[in-house]
């Protein structure tokens, strides 16, 4: 299911970076989470077009390797890397089935990956593939969907995305959303229960599992009024999670 949505995306996908919500909270957000990577590896997870990979290597990172499922979504990192070159290699992957990786990396990057698990067992199976892939004291950093987030909260239009139930998983609501782009891009994913999250990042070998709010940005930090980004920290449709090998 994930692998032919974002087939059909491809590099459109670049243009959700521009809304509300990811441009001043997500983008700020989780690279803030990555910090100096000071010449760490990285392995980039449902890398997409690429663009927490090139993130994570202007943030310093060493040796980078992004991986997608999608063959369209990694077409189109590779073209960005081919007219703006920073070093970094991506490859076609399933991050539910990765192979022991020749060296491990120390640091592994997750944006939206974990959401897309349809049962407990695949989800379990990412992460023991993930732990499996890191160094001794590596990192899991990921940037999912709030499994707290109420669906009858205020709207949520204005950030630039919506999100609509439209039905049940074993592990959590399934949900419809929608960037508010020029054409709208729409995929619809899953909102696994905190528990689920915590059960199997913890039975893959996780140490520490720690849930890091995204922050209002400040005033200065974007041109809308005051009180715009009120319902977001009332009800915010994103989380990350910081795990610790």
């Amino acid at each position: 299911m994930a692998r032919q949505q974002y087939d059909e995306i491809g590099e459109t996908y670049e243009g959700v970076k521009t809304l509300p919500l990811a441009r001043y909270v997500e983008i700020p957000g989780f690279t803030g989470m990555l910090g100096r990577l000071g010449g760490r590896s990285v392995l980039d997870l449902a890398c997409g077009t690429g663009f927490y990979t090139r993130q994570a290597k202007r943030l310093g990172a060493g040796d980078v390797l992004g991986v997608d499922i999608s063959g369209e979504m990694v077409s189109a990192a590779r073209a960005i890397e081919e007219r703006e070159p920073l070093g970094i290699r991506y490859d076609v992957l399933d991050a539910g089935a990765l192979p022991e990786p020749e060296r491990p990396f120390d640091v592994a990057t997750a944006v939206y990956l974990l959401n897309y698990a349809d049962d407990e067992e695949t989800l379990a199976r990412m992460c023991h593939g993930i732990h499996r892939s890191l160094a001794a004291g590596g990192e899991l950093l990921a940037l999912t969907q709030n499994p707290d987030f109420r669906f009858d909260g205020p709207d949520t239009a204005k950030y630039g995305f919506t999100y609509t139930p439209c039905g049940t998983t074993p592990v959590g609501p399934r949900v419809h959303i929608e960037a508010l782009l020029d054409p709208p891009v729409a995929f619809d994913t899953n909102y696994p229960l905190r528990p689920v999250y915590e059960r199997c990042l913890k039975a893959a070998g996780f140490d520490e599992v720690t849930w890091v709010p995204l922050q209002v940005p400040a005033p200065a930090a974007h041109p809308f009024g005051a009180g715009f980004w009120d319902d977001f920290a009332a009800n915010p449709p994103l989380i990350m999670l910081r795990c610790r090998k």
